[in-house]
């Protein structure tokens, strides 16, 4: 039991050091996500003011600071909160022989450092399209996502607007798709996670833009608007569910782009009833189980 204790202390406040080392600056540049998710939030919010989509959208729109708590609540504060008990589970893991290597099935570390980076960026998302479909249709785990899809007004930093639950939801499975990669030394695994925060990002952004021909390929803001749509096509529990890559969808048959005005309403039935203030939106999910 001690390990497990110690286990969880040192994971915990290891996190909450270099969180704090993060903010100021002694954590190189280009392994710093304090400083990176900022910088990148700038980059994606002045491309909206100097390009909107939505013109008549205001430049601070509908939950604007809200959203923009949320990034720095989900990608740090609750990180930290939570580390130690992940450090606790893959104790418990390794206990079963259910380490690392355990579940592989390639080998990357024979492969160049860049095609170990383009597996595990693709891998890595075709996961989280998978747990983003779960989300969509299972009742259950839908109402920790309507926190997401309660965005009236689209803007970058609604990237980050998401149950803390939906951390838990993820995580796991993004777990599973790197036990997948055996020998990937995740040292440069920052380059992704930058590149899927801007993604994210632009994804959400107040712009139009598509990528031509690659719209197949990589999501996009327009694709992913109607991803929030108030409206979906009947018989349908979402669409577009893609993260970085659209990919997916179109190989699945999930993708809709009925126009490209941007003119929609976004939101889901019954929308209206989410808490509109952090604290409520925290516990919404179980609450609104209870009331069922």
């Amino acid at each position: 039991m001690n390990t497990y204790l110690e286990a969880f202390g040192d994971a915990f406040l290891a996190n909450l050091n270099w969180t704090w080392k993060s903010m100021i600056f002694e954590v190189p540049w280009y392994t710093n996500y304090f400083w990176g998710l900022t910088l990148i939030s700038l980059v994606i919010w002045g491309l909206e003011v100097l390009f909107p989509w939505r013109k008549d959208q205001s430049v601070f729109r509908k939950d604007f600071w809200l959203d923009g708590f949320y990034m720095y609540f989900n990608f740090f504060i609750f990180t930290v909160a939570i580390s130690g008990f992940y450090k606790v589970l893959e104790l418990l893991f390794d206990g079963f022989g259910l380490g690392p290597q355990s579940l592989a099935l390639m080998q990357l570390d024979t492969l160049p450092m860049w095609a170990q980076l383009l597996i595990f960026f693709v891998v890595l998302d075709f996961f989280q399209w998978f747990t983003h479909v779960l989300l969509h249709k299972y009742p259950f785990l839908w109402q920790f996502h309507k926190i997401h899809h309660s965005v009236k007004e689209m803007g970058f930093a609604a990237h980050f607007r998401y149950h803390w639950m939906e951390n838990i939801l993820y995580k796991p499975l993004k777990t599973l798709g790197i036990m997948l990669l055996g020998g990937f030394e995740p040292q440069q695994a920052f380059i992704v996670h930058f590149m899927a925060i801007a993604i994210g990002h632009f994804n959400h952004a107040n712009l139009k833009f598509s990528w031509g021909p690659l719209k197949y390929i990589f999501n996009n803001p327009v694709m992913h608007l109607y991803h929030h749509s108030y409206v979906l096509p009947e018989g349908k529990y979402g669409v577009n569910f893609g993260i970085s890559l659209s990919l997916w969808d179109y190989l699945f048959g999930t993708n809709h782009i009925p126009e490209s005005s941007g003119k929609i309403p976004l939101g889901f039935p019954g929308d209206e009833n989410v808490p509109k203030g952090f604290f409520g939106q925290l516990i919404y999910g179980f609450r609104s189980r209870r009331k069922t």
